[in-house]
């Protein structure tokens, strides 16, 4: 695939995942492809722990305390742990760093085949203070995105199309 095709079939995945591991190769492409995004100031505020054995996800999952097929069924998880000290006089720029990588492993996801999620709000507070101890991420740190990574159940693609280009965009003179 090409990146623009990969971009057009990126989604967010709901749904259940196969019963098939997601071997450590391709989670170190992903996880590459995190560490390959700008950061600003070159800061690179953002970290990464893969999470693929059971014990970990297991105890991740029941740290949500509800439940939903795309993490029970996830063969792999990875955290985007931030550190949000100033990256430029009193500035922190962790939000925008780790959204970048995150666009950047999505994509790589999608073209490896799999599907995911980008779960951001739902694990704010206290699920990501639970998920930071189980993987042992320093008190000072922050888990901001939790990225469930699968082979699809449902292969039927992105449930909705997006809005036309000439609804979202224009071009400043015309």
């Amino acid at each position: 695939m090409d990146i623009f095709e990969v971009i057009s079939k990126r989604y967010s995945y709901r749904g259940a995942f196969m019963d098939q591991p997601v071997p450590r190769e391709d989670l170190i492409k992903i996880v590459q492809a995190g560490i390959d995004a700008p950061s600003a100031c070159n800061a690179q505020s953002t970290s990464f722990v893969i999470v693929d054995d059971a014990e970990n996800l297991s105890a991740i999952v029941k740290a949500f305390g509800n439940k939903r097929p795309y993490y029970e069924t996830a063969k792999a998880m990875i955290a985007c742990v931030c550190d949000r000290k100033p990256a430029y006089d009193d500035l922190s720029f962790y939000v925008e760093d780790c959204a970048a990588a995150t666009q950047n492993m999505l994509l790589a996801i999608t073209a490896l085949g799999y599907a995911s999620v980008w779960l951001d709000g739902v694990i704010r507070g206290r699920i990501a203070a639970e998920i930071g101890r189980i993987l042992g991420v320093p008190p000072i740190m922050q888990v901001r995105v939790l990225l469930p990574i699968g082979i699809p159940e449902d292969r039927s693609g992105r449930p909705n199309q997006k809005s036309p280009f000439e609804y979202r965009a224009r071009f400043a003179k015309e």
